[in-house]
C-alpha cells in the first residue's frame, strides 16, 4: 500500500511477528465479497436501539483459524503470545449496512503489536459469517468511523526503524453494491527533525551555588 518501506517493513514485520505469532506477507487485500463459507455462528444479541445493529459477540480467534482466505503463515502462526492471550483486536459496528454488526479484527505481533494483517467479516443470515475485506501487510490497522472502514498503513524508509515511520497512507473505504470501494486517501509525511536527538542531547550538569566574593558589585557589571 505504500511503495517507499515495503521491503524494509516486510522484513522488521515478519522477524517481530516470528518471535512470537508468524506473519501472512502475502500483501494481498480483497475488496470484494469473499468465499462464502461458515467460519462461525453464534446467538445474536438484542439491539438497544432500533436503527443500530445487533451486535453478536464471536470467536475471533476462530474466525481467522477456519478462514481460507487468511494467509496461510497468519493462521498456523496465531498462538498466544502470553498466557492465553491472543495478539487479535476486535470491533463491531455498522460498515456494510448489515442487519446484524460487522466484524473489524487486526492481527498483530507479539513483540511489538505490529499490525500484519486487518480483516472484516459481514453477517450471513444462516448466522454464519463472510470475509469482504482482507489486507495482509506490515504495519497495518484497520477501524471504523462513522460508518466507513478506516485503513491506516505505516510508511517505512530504507533506514527507518521500527518506531520512526516516515509517513502513513489512511485509506477510508465505503461499502456499495455488496462490495468496499476507495473512497479517500491521505498520506501523511513525518518530520524528520527531532530524530535521534535523545542521545545528542549535551547531559545537564548539577546547578553550581554562587561564590561569594569580597569585592563590591559595580553598578552596570554582571
Amino acid at each position: 500500500m505504500a511503495a517507499s518501506g515495503t521491503a524494509l517493513a516486510g522484513l522488521v514485520a515478519f522477524g517481530l511477528f516470528g518471535a512470537g505469532c508468524s506473519t501472512g506477507g502475502t500483501g494481498t487485500r480483497d475488496e470484494g465479497p469473499a468465499g462464502s463459507q461458515p467460519v462461525a455462528q453464534t446467538t445474536p444479541r438484542a439491539s438497544p436501539s432500533g436503527t443500530t445493529p445487533p451486535v453478536r459477540r464471536v470467536d475471533a480467534v476462530r474466525l481467522l483459524k477456519d478462514d481460507p482466505k487468511v494467509g496461510e503463515r497468519i493462521r498456523d502462526g496465531l498462538r498466544p503470545c502470553a498466557g492465553k492471550a491472543y495478539p487479535v483486536d476486535t470491533s463491531y459496528g455498522s460498515v456494510t449496512d448489515g442487519r446484524v454488526a460487522d466484524v473489524v479484527v487486526n492481527v498483530m505481533s507479539c513483540a511489538d503489536s505490529v499490525g500484519v494483517g486487518t480483516y472484516v467479516y459481514r453477517a450471513e443470515g444462516d448466522g454464519s459469517y463472510k470475509n469482504v475485506f482482507s489486507a495482509e501487510v506490515p504495519a497495518i490497522y484497520g477501524t471504523i468511523d462513522r460508518g466507513d472502514l478506516v485503513v491506516t498503513t505505516q510508511v517505512y524508509g530504507s533506514k527507518d526503524p521500527l518506531g520512526y515511520p516516515s509517513g502513513s497512507e489512511v485509506v477510508t473505504y465505503r461499502w456499495a453494491s455488496d462490495r468496499f470501494t476507495e473512497h479517500d486517501r491521505v498520506h501523511n509525511d513525518f518530520s524528520r527533525a527531532v530524530e535521534g536527538t535523545d542521545g545528542d542531547l549535551p547531559v545537564q550538569s548539577e546547578p553550581l551555588d554562587p561564590v561569594p566574593s569580597d569585592e563590591p558589585v559595580e553598578p552596570g557589571r554582571n
